[in-house]
C-alpha cells in the first residue's frame, strides 16, 4: 500500500473531527407514501452505489450511468473501483463496486423506479439474496430525507457494516463538508468524526489489499492493481526537436528498437509522442503529428514483446487521441490536462479510456512566462487547479476512476517549484482531498527526467547527462507517493524505484 495513501487517510479522519453536526433537525422525514416526502427544493443531490459480479463489470457500469443520464440522473462525481471478495454468499466470483454523486428531480420512490429499470435492462434477474449480479444499484443517501417505507429506506439499512460501500462513498467527499446537505451525511453516521470516522472504524485504508479489497483502474481489458508497486513508464519521442532525444527515433525502425530496449529493461508502460512539449515549441498540425505516430503505433503493436504493456499516447489534440486509440492506445496523457483543445474531455469519454491528467498553464510557447509562473502556494494552487479540470472532466462523463493525474513538473514550474513538487507530493495529494478524496486515492504520476531544473542544478546543460539526477528526483517522487515515473533511462531508474518500494511499499522485487 502506497503509504502516503494510509497518511491522508487518517488527516481525512481527523478533519471532520469538529466538523460534523449531530442535529437531527436538519432532516426531512419519509414514511411509506411518496406524498409525505418534504423535498425543499426542486433538485436534490443523491448518492448511488454500483455493484457488479457478473460479465463484463467496468462495462455494466458505464451502461448504468449511460442510462441514469438519459433518465435526469445529472452525475457530478465519481468514486474509484474496488475489487471486493463477496459478502454474506461467499461462492461467487469477485464484486465490483464503486459509487456516483448526482443532482436529480426524481423523488426518492420515482428514482428507485428508475434505477430498478436500469437493474432489469442490464440482465438483473429476481435471483439469490446477496448473490451473483449483473448490476445492483442503490441509493445510499438523497438530500437530507430519511426515508423509511416497504420498499426503500435511506441511509441504506446495512451503510455502516459495508466497507465495499463505505469506501466509495469516502470517495466521493471533500475533507470539509461542501454543502448543508453532506453535513447531513456526515451526521448520520452518529460519529463525531462522521462518514470518515465511520471508514476507520471498519479499518480504513489499512482494508486495501487485505480484507479481499483493493483499488483498481480500467485499462483495456484488465482491471490494474495500481498500487502494488511503482510503475515506470518509458518515453518515446517522435519529434525531430524534442530537448533529450529528438531526431533520433523518427523512423519506424528505429522507434521499434527502442521500445523493445525499454520493455527488456522492465518498462510497464511506454508513452508516445509526437508533438514536441519543450520550452518555446511551436504546435503542428494535426496531420503532421498523425503522420509521426501512426507508423510507428501500428509496428509497436505488432511486436510480441508489447504484448501486456499499456502504451500511451502523449497528445494534446484530441484528433490525435481518437485515432492513436483505434490503432491501439491505451490510454490518452495530455500536458494540457484539456486545456487545448475544447474536444478532449469529450473525446476522451466516448473513447473510454484512462486519460492521464496534466497540470500545466498556457501552452508550451509560453508555459514559462512570468505570469504562467507565478504561485503563492505552488502545492495547493497545482492541486486546485487540477481539481478544477477534474471536475470539468467528470461533467463531460470521464469517471475518476479513469483519471491519472499528474503536477506537471518542468511545466509552468521555476526551478524553485519544481523542488517544492518533489519535496511536498504529499501536499497535493491532500490539495487533491480538499475538493475530491477519489482523485486524491488515484495515481499520481510525475516526470522529471532530464527537464532543465536539473541540468541548472547539477551543470549538465546536455540534457542526456542529467540521468544521475534523475534518479535523485525520482527517488524523492516515489518517496513522496508517486506512483508512476515518466523516464527517458528505464532501467537505472527502475533499480532506484524497486529501492523505494522496497522501503516504502515493503514490496520486494526478485530477480530471475
Amino acid at each position: 500500500m502506497n503509504p502516503a495513501l494510509k497518511q491522508l487517510s487518517l488527516d481525512l479522519s481527523f478533519a471532520a473531527l469538529g466538523r460534523v453536526s449531530s442535529s437531527w433537525d436538519s432532516f426531512a422525514y419519509s414514511s411509506a407514501s411518496e406524498s409525505c416526502i418534504e423535498v425543499h427544493s426542486p433538485e436534490e443531490e443523491v448518492v448511488i452505489a454500483l455493484g457488479s459480479n457478473v460479465g463484463n463489470r467496468v462495462e455494466n457500469f458505464n451502461r448504468a450511468l449511460s442510462m441514469m443520464r438519459k433518465a435526469g440522473v445529472c452525475i457530478k462525481k465519481h468514486a474509484n473501483l474496488y475489487e471486493t471478495a463477496p459478502a454474506y454468499v461467499t461462492d461467487q466470483p469477485c464484486f465490483l463496486n464503486s459509487a456516483i454523486r448526482a443532482i436529480t428531480k426524481l423523488g426518492p420512490h420515482a428514482l428507485l423506479t428508475v434505477l430498478k429499470e436500469i437493474e432489469k435492462g442490464l440482465g438483473r434477474t429476481e435471483g439469490i439474496r446477496y448473490g451473483p449480479r449483473p448490476i445492483d444499484l442503490d441509493i445510499l443517501f438523497y438530500g437530507k430525507l430519511k426515508v423509511s417505507s416497504d420498499t426503500l429506506k435511506i441511509p441504506h439499512q446495512n451503510l455502516w457494516e459495508r466497507p465495499f460501500v463505505l469506501a466509495p462513498l469516502v470517495d466521493l467527499l471533500g475533507l470539509g463538508a461542501d454543502n448543508d446537505t453532506v453535513a447531513c451525511w456526515h451526521a448520520l453516521s452518529g460519529r463525531n468524526g462522521g462518514i470518515f470516522e465511520a471508514w476507520e472504524k471498519l479499518g480504513g485504508e489499512d482494508l486495501m489489499g487485505r480484507e479481499g479489497m483493493k483499488r483498481v483502474f480500467p485499462i483495456g481489458n484488465e482491471l490494474w492493481d495500481w498500487s502494488r508497486k511503482t510503475h515506470v513508464m518509458g518515453v518515446l519521442n517522435l519529434t525531430p526537436d524534442s530537448f533529450s532525444d529528438g531526431g533520433r527515433y523518427t523512423s519506424v525502425e528505429n522507434a521499434v528498437a527502442q521500445v523493445r530496449l525499454m520493455i527488456s529493461e522492465g518498462a510497464d508502460m511506454i508513452d508516445i509522442g509526437a508533438q514536441s512539449t519543450r520550452p518555446t515549441a511551436s504546435r503542428i498540425s494535426t496531420e503532421e503529428e498523425l503522420s509521426r505516430l501512426l507508423p510507428v503505433l501500428e509496428a509497436v503493436v505488432q511486436i510480441p514483446e508489447a504484448e501486456g504493456k499499456i502504451l500511451s499516447v502523449d497528445t494534446f489534440d484530441a484528433k490525435v487521441a481518437s485515432e492513436a486509440v483505434r490503432n491501439g492506445a491505451h490510454v490518452v496523457n495530455d500536458i494540457s490536462g484539456g486545456r487545448l483543445d475544447p474536444n478532449m474531455f469529450s473525446t476522451v469519454a466516448d473513447l473510454g479510456v484512462p486519460y492521464i491528467l496534466m497540470h500545466m498553464r498556457g501552452e508550451p510557447s509560453t508555459m514559462q512566462n512570468d505570469e504562467n509562473t507565478t504561485y503563492g502556494d505552488v502545492c495547493k494552487e497545482v492541486a486546485n487547479e487540477l481539481c478544477l479540470q477534474i471536475k470539468n472532466a467528470e461533467s463531460f462523463g470521464i469517471p475518476t476512476w479513469r483519471i491519472i493525474t499528474d503536477p506537471g513538473i518542468g511545466f509552468s514550474k521555476t526551478l524553485e517549484q519544481n523542488l517544492e513538487l518533489l519535496r511536498d507530493l504529499s501536499a497535493v495529494r491532500q490539495g487533491l482531498a480538499a475538493n475530491s478524496v477519489a482523485a486524491s486515492h488515484g495515481p499520481i504520476l510525475i516526470g522529471p527526467s532530464r527537464k532543465s531544473f536539473l541540468g541548472k542544478i547539477c551543470g549538465r546543460p546536455k540534457a542526456e547527462e542529467r540521468d544521475p539526477a534523475t534518479i535523485a528526483a525520482v527517488t524523492a517522487g516515489v518517496l513522496g507517493g508517486a506512483d508512476i515515473v515518466r523516464v527517458h533511462n528505464v532501467k537505472d531508474n527502475l533499480d532506484a524505484v524497486k529501492v523505494c518500494d522496497a522501503l516504502s511499499r515493503g514490496t520486494l522485487y526478485r530477480s530471475n
